[in-house]
């Protein structure tokens, strides 16, 4: 396995140092692809082993969040070899775009079964800079039925990306940040909301019997700041940090807006490591 991916890494390299030559487009010269399928392409490529998709990170300049990996195009490289050999599995379901910003929403096989958001920021065409967020994929559905990746995937309502941003980053503030809990209702189409988290049913009922069981068990749940909120269409993701039962973690919220209201979340909730632990500076929330 590390041998496939030290020649993976090289065939990069090479690729990269081509694709100097022709600097100015906004995608990798050796594809007709767009952003969003090289992130999926890329993503694939930890299962696959193929070596082309990474082509589309900038060696010279790829800044790692995620804490647990060093720095680095080599820190890439490095956390795949650590991979038991033939164990990742990787299947991106949604992909977004805002700008410069690619966010995959992604079922994983990676050191075990997880659910993740990955977010890629791109420069001149390269990808520059990558955050992400991973939960443990539990073993079963939600009490709805539902899992943590299924239900809609359609991107449409593009000319409201912008109003949609700008209610979900209302919402975070009015209603998980306490600012204004009794607005709550608002936001939604009455109980009409499909729910993904794994504990929680669906509707505003089933987010009020969840919380209420949290009380009783003594678990709090805040929502500090909110770091960034992107988004294409009817999908805005928001980024915060906050605690969890009294642990420090990161949240990743994504909703789906129909006509005005939240009608769908979807989130994966990662406790944040100790500085000890950290293998990068770069910070977690840094965008």
């Amino acid at each position: 396995m590390k041998l496939k991916v030290i020649t993976l890494l090289v065939a990069s390299l090479a690729l990269v140092s081509c694709d100097k030559k022709n600097e100015g487009t906004n995608s990798t010269d050796s594809t007709t692809m767009n952003q969003k399928e090289q992130v999926v392409a890329l993503l694939k490529s930890i299962e696959t082993g193929e070596s082309a998709p990474v082509a589309v990170i900038n060696p010279e300049k790829y800044i790692q969040h995620n804490l647990g990996i060093k720095d680095g195009l080599a820190g890439f490289g490095e956390a795949l070899a650590a991979l038991p050999a033939g164990s990742a599995r990787v299947n991106t379901v949604r992909a977004l775009q805002d700008g410069d910003f690619v966010i995959a929403h992604t079922d994983y096989n990676f050191f075990g079964p997880k659910i993740g958001f990955d977010i890629f920021r791109f420069e001149g065409g390269k990808i520059v800079e990558h955050w992400d967020n991973l939960q443990e994929k539990p073993a079963t559905a939600n009490p709805s039925g539902h899992t943590m990746i299924d239900g809609t995937t359609k991107v449409k309502d593009l000319d409201k990306t912008e109003e949609n941003k700008k209610l979900v980053a209302q919402f975070v503030s009015d209603v998980l940040q306490g600012k204004a809990p009794e607005k709550l209702t608002s936001y939604f189409d009455g109980d009409n909301y499909i729910q993904h988290n794994p504990a929680i049913a669906d509707g505003l009922s089933g987010l009020g019997a969840a919380l209420e069981a949290m009380a009783k068990q003594g678990i709090a749940m805040t929502y500090d700041r909110v770091h960034k909120v992107l988004g294409e269409g009817n999908f805005v993701l928001a980024i915060s940090e906050g605690s969890f039962g009294g642990k420090a973690v990161t949240f990743y919220d994504l909703f789906r807006v129909e006509g005005g209201k939240i009608a769908e979340h979807w989130d994966v909730v990662e406790p944040v490591l100790p500085a000890e632990q950290h293998q990068n500076k770069n910070g977690k929330f840094s965008f």
